[in-house]
C-alpha cells in the first residue's frame, strides 16, 4: 500500500516543476542537464518520492540556486492569523519612528502590512528603495504627512492614501504638530 506523499515532498516537487518550466525545459533536456534520470526527475517534481540531498544539489546547480535558497522557497505555508502579540515591533529612537509588522514578509507572499508612526518632526530619508519598483499604498489615519517621491512632494491628510511605485529616493517627514499615524501595504514586484 503506498503511502500519502509527504506535504514538504510535494512542496519541493512542485517547486522544481516550476524552474523547469519557467525555462520551457523538457524532461529530457533536464536529464541530460543534471545527469539524473527522466524517471527519477519525474517522480521527485510529482512528490512521488523524497528527493535525496545529492539529487538536490544537481539541481540547485543546474538551477543556480544553493540548496538553503531552494528549501526556503517551499517552507511551510505562512500562518493565516498573524496575533498582535507575534507582530515585531522597531523603534528607531533617533528619527521617532516606529514600525510594527501587522502581517510580516514571508517568502510565500509578494505583500506585506505595515504600521508606522512618526514623532512630530520626525524626518526619514531613504537614498533608495530596498527593491527597485516596489509597490506602497500609504494610508494616513492620523496627524499630517509629507512624503517626497522623487522630485514630488505630495501632502497627506488623515484618510488619504498615497499610491507609488519606488524607483529612487524617497523621504517621510511628520508635517504637523501632532505625530502621524498611517498603514503602509508593500507589495513586492
Amino acid at each position: 500500500m503506498r503511502q500519502s506523499p509527504d506535504a514538504v515532498d510535494v512542496r519541493i516537487g512542485a517547486r522544481l516543476a516550476e524552474l523547469r518550466a519557467q525555462r520551457a525545459w523538457s524532461l529530457e533536456e533536464l536529464a541530460d542537464r543534471s545527469g539524473v534520470s527522466r524517471s527519477t526527475l519525474s517522480r521527485a517534481e510529482r512528490g512521488d518520492i523524497s528527493p535525496t540531498a545529492s539529487l538536490l544539489n544537481r539541481l540547485c546547480h543546474v538551477y543556480g540556486r544553493t540548496m538553503s535558497q531552494l528549501l526556503s522557497e517551499v517552507e511551510a505555508e505562512p500562518p493565516a492569523l498573524v496575533r498582535a502579540a507575534d507582530q515585531p515591533i522597531w523603534k528607531d529612537p533617533g528619527s521617532g519612528f516606529s514600525r510594527r509588522a501587522v502581517s510580516p514578509p514571508h517568502d510565500g507572499l509578494r505583500g506585506e502590512l505595515v504600521e508606522g508612526r512618526l514623532d512630530p518632526g520626525a524626518d526619514i530619508a531613504y537614498d533608495r528603495p530596498p527593491v527597485t519598483g516596489l509597490e506602497q499604498h500609504l494610508w494616513l489615519l492620523d496627524g499630517a504627512l509629507e512624503v517626497t517621491e522623487g522630485d514630488q512632494v505630495h501632502h497627506v491628510a488623515p484618510g488619504d492614501c498615497l499610491r507609488m511605485r519606488v524607483f529612487g529616493p524617497t523621504r517621510f517627514r511628520c508635517a504637523g504638530p501632532e505625530g502621524a499615524h498611517y498603514v503602509l501595504a508593500v507589495v513586492r514586484p
